[in-house]
């Protein structure tokens, strides 16, 4: 069941939490909302407690404002697991998710046991992504969310999937529609501006989870195995795009769980 909790002045959050024992966190992608990660949730909360929060001005957590970077959404997170009096997590980032948690390492490490990118990247955007960003921006100003929505999301699924999968397609469409306006233009310029973390990725000595798509047309393979050491555990998903959660559920679940155990 969601939940809501009032954060500060500007911020009320709303999270899923099910399940006990060792605290998980999920961290959803760019105009999605906690249902991203519905078809895995059941399954890791017989074993964990799972938190799965809406980020500020996506689904149903609001923002006032449209102008704020990655590390004040990381905050939003450590805010909220203060209020639900948890110390530590293992936390799993999904694109702009992913970003947000690398930020998280960098300020509140001692809250993690471990993390997780998937299909996310430490890198900062190129210049040409920069470009799109604003160009995105400038969209959603003049015409609203939805359709920067229709033409984003097929491009999240492989291009067999798009095809194969349009009940999902649609869903994830849905799920986007419901993003703020306010949410959406914060997104883009917080994604826009975010550093690059790879040092970040190269130094931690927590575990890491690095999850790529073989068919990513968001972010490359390459973009998400940037690093490679001991304590980097490196997945390849193979015929998905940069939606695992519902391209290939059971396999993304296969290697959260063998990375948690």
């Amino acid at each position: 069941m969601l939940k809501k909790r009032f954060i500060s002045e500007n911020l009320t959050l709303s999270y899923e939490d099910v399940g006990q024992g060792e605290a998980i966190v999920l961290l959803h992608g760019f105009c999605g909302s906690h249902a991203y990660w519905e078809r895995i949730m059941p399954e890791l909360a017989k074993q964990y407690r799972v938190i799965a929060p809406d980020l500020r001005g996506h689904g149903g957590s609001t923002y006032q404002t449209d102008e704020y970077a990655i590390e004040d959404m990381a905050e939003d997170i450590k805010l909220l697991l203060e209020a639900l009096n948890i110390n530590k997590v293992s936390m799993f980032g999904h694109s702009l998710g992913g970003y947000i948690t690398l930020a998280f390492v960098e300020h509140y490490s001692s809250m993690l046991n471990s993390f997780s990118l998937i299909h996310s990247t430490a890198f900062a955007d190129s210049d040409e992504a920069i470009a799109g960003r604003e160009e995105n921006i400038k969209k959603v100003e003049k015409d609203g969310v939805d359709p920067l929505i229709n033409g984003l999301v097929p491009k999240l699924f492989s291009e067999n999937n798009v095809m194969k999968m349009k009940e999902e397609v649609a869903y994830i469409k849905e799920i986007g529609y419901k993003t703020s306006k306010e949410g959406t233009i914060g997104a883009l310029n917080a994604m826009k501006n975010r550093p690059n973390r790879n040092e970040i990725l190269e130094h931690t000595s927590l575990p890491v989870l690095l999850v790529a798509g073989e068919q990513d047309r968001i972010i490359s393979t390459a973009n998400v195995f940037s690093t490679s050491k001991d304590n980097v555990t490196q997945s390849l998903i193979k015929n998905v795009g940069h939606m695992s959660m519902f391209e290939d559920s059971e396999q993304l679940l296969s290697d959260i769980k063998s990375f948690l155990s």
